[in-house]
């Protein structure tokens, strides 16, 4: 599912190509198991017609604001992408398209979820409701700095994946990303939060802020990650998953399937003691349905066209 370098790849095209342009068409799937707390007749009615003043995220949720409340806001798990960067031969708008939207210069843009994961609400002030006003800090936008990090780490005994997964501690890190961050600051999985030093954790933060920041570099283009990020192999089968020439294992951590590398990643302290000896338990290395989307279905942001080469339905 879609993490935070994908939602606010998706929240810069729409700010870049829609703000100032007017909602001319507004076609919303009658499907209430994603459109949440609100008609397909009164989310078209509270589109058509508006300005597209801003758009914002948090975590992992992304709102359009309008000219006047309520507000669309999404809670993704969907495909974002524009008229322009579909072939012509494929269908437009996708049979799977939750809410799709024409603007009055022609342009438009849609989103599509296959699985039916995604919540799309109509909300007068989506900050003072849930979810949204129950995340954490957006890990981008509020980064923490090293001592609140350390002290919030410090209180929890869980798990450190648990813990990034926990949208409630910091928002916007998901599967991939918490799996990338603990490998590249060399620090187990299961590794309690509360036992991690604090020059380690001064590592992992430069790690969550640089993975943020390189993914955002490509656009949430994951095809141009770096080749020695483990988020290329994660998916691979065990046995047959390595990164740098190290090989990689699957466990369970946080309730997900999770990749990391034995021979950089090691329980430290009292867990190390214990866990000696005892024989590793790992997973088939499939990522479960729950887990996260097939290639296929992964959401992805689609780079736009310029606004002047967006084609108009007929």
């Amino acid at each position: 599912m879609p993490e935070l370098p994908e939602v606010e790849a998706a929240r810069r095209a729409l700010e870049e190509h829609c703000v100032a342009k007017r909602i001319k068409k507004a076609v919303v799937s009658d499907d209430s198991k994603v459109i949440d707390g609100v008609s397909v007749e009164d989310f078209e009615a509270g589109l058509i017609g508006k300005i597209i003043t801003g758009v914002h995220r948090k975590g992992k949720n992304m709102w359009i604001q309008i000219d006047s409340p309520p507000f669309p806001t999404f809670q993704f798990a969907y495909v974002f992408t524009y008229r322009s960067a579909v072939k012509d031969t494929d269908e437009w708008p996708s049979k799977y398209s939750k809410v799709f939207v024409e603007l009055d210069d022609g342009l438009e843009f849609s989103f599509t979820d296959k699985r039916r994961f995604a919540k799309v609400r109509l909300l007068k002030d989506p900050l003072s409701v849930p979810p949204i006003c129950e995340l954490g800090p957006d890990a981008l936008k509020e980064p923490m700095d090293l001592e609140d990090f350390f002290n919030c780490l410090s209180k929890k005994k869980i798990g450190v994946k648990a813990l990034l997964l926990d949208q409630g501690f910091i928002s916007g890190i998901g599967y991939w990303m918490a799996d990338e961050v603990l490998y590249q600051a060399r620090i187990h999985p299961q590794q309690a939060a509360s036992s991690i030093p604090k020059e380690s954790c001064a590592e992992l933060l430069k790690c969550i802020n640089e993975v943020i920041e390189r993914a955002m570099e490509v656009e949430a283009d994951s095809s141009q990650f770096p080749s020695s990020w483990i988020f290329h192999s994660r998916e691979k089968k065990p046995g047959k998953a390595f990164v740098d020439g190290k090989k990689i294992e699957f466990i369970n951590a946080g309730g997900r399937t999770t990749a990391f590398v034995p021979q950089l990643q090691k329980l430290v302290g009292d867990q190390h003691l214990k866990e000696a000896g005892k024989p590793s338990k790992v997973t088939t290395g499939d990522v479960s349905e729950t887990d996260e989307l097939n290639e296929e279905e992964k959401p992805v942001v689609r780079k736009a066209a310029k606004p002047g080469l967006a084609k108009k339905r007929n």
